[in-house]
């Protein structure tokens, strides 16, 4: 086998690199997008500074459904103005090269990370006598939810319009989600167009990784056609 020369290689390592460089980028755009988790609203399925892989394939194809994981876009103001960062100019601009290019994961700034309860059509009310949330009036069990929370310890019954889904964080008691947001444009529903995708694995620490199941019962309720 022949090898390269030296002057050969460092000529085309810079070939390399952008090849690299721009892999990594249509990845990120079109089918796995990393993000930092940077709250407790969805424990104990996730922990603050897990790092997930988030399958943005599926969003091209189909809606999301009930149960699953989503990441989305800020979808009207949810999370007010992102706070200035402390790091130097120059350390800013690097992490944000290693984070477009899919190096570092999306400190997710402006996105936010929750279960879909109801999609288009639904009706989501809580709860029933038992302390259930039910989806078209069916009881539903959330294994899921964190431990000592109730299902919502508020009440409400909303319908989901077409085009958007209702979405509640795992940790009830510690997620500013759909029902803290009705009195905004969307009345607390996030529209299917500012879904990222949907949340697969944590992909680090190793102590944590795991594939994100979802919620068995609410898949398994029928949509309500009718509305």
């Amino acid at each position: 086998m022949r090898i390269p020369k030296k002057g050969s290689l460092l000529r085309e390592l810079p070939i390399i690199i952008v090849s690299a460089l721009v892999v990594s980028i249509i990845v990120k755009t079109f089918f796995i997008h990393f993000f930092f988790i940077p709250s407790g609203s969805m424990e104990n399925t996730l922990q603050v500074g897990d790092r997930i892989a988030v399958n943005k394939l599926g969003s091209y194809f189909g809606d999301a459904k009930r149960g699953e994981v989503v990441v989305f876009r800020d979808p009207a103001g949810w999370l007010g103005t992102p706070a200035a960062s402390s790091d130097p100019k120059i350390i800013q601009t690097i992490k944000s090269g290693l984070v477009t290019v899919g190096v570092l994961p999306d400190p997710a700034k402006q996105y936010l990370i929750k279960r879909v309860i109801g999609v288009g059509g639904d009706t989501v009310t809580c709860c029933d006598k038992k302390g259930y949330l039910t989806v078209n009036g069916v009881s539903v069990s959330e294994p899921y939810i964190y431990t000592g929370d109730k299902p919502s310890d508020s009440e409400f019954s909303v319908t989901v319009p077409k085009g958007f889904v209702w979405v509640m964080g795992d940790h009830r008691g510690a997620s500013a989600d759909s029902r803290f947001h009705t009195d905004d444009i969307h009345k607390g529903m996030v529209p299917l167009s500012s879904i990222v995708g949907r949340a697969t694995v944590v992909v680090w620490p190793f102590n944590h990784l795991k594939f994100l199941s979802t919620g068995s019962e609410l898949s398994k309720v029928a949509i309500n056609n009718s509305k």
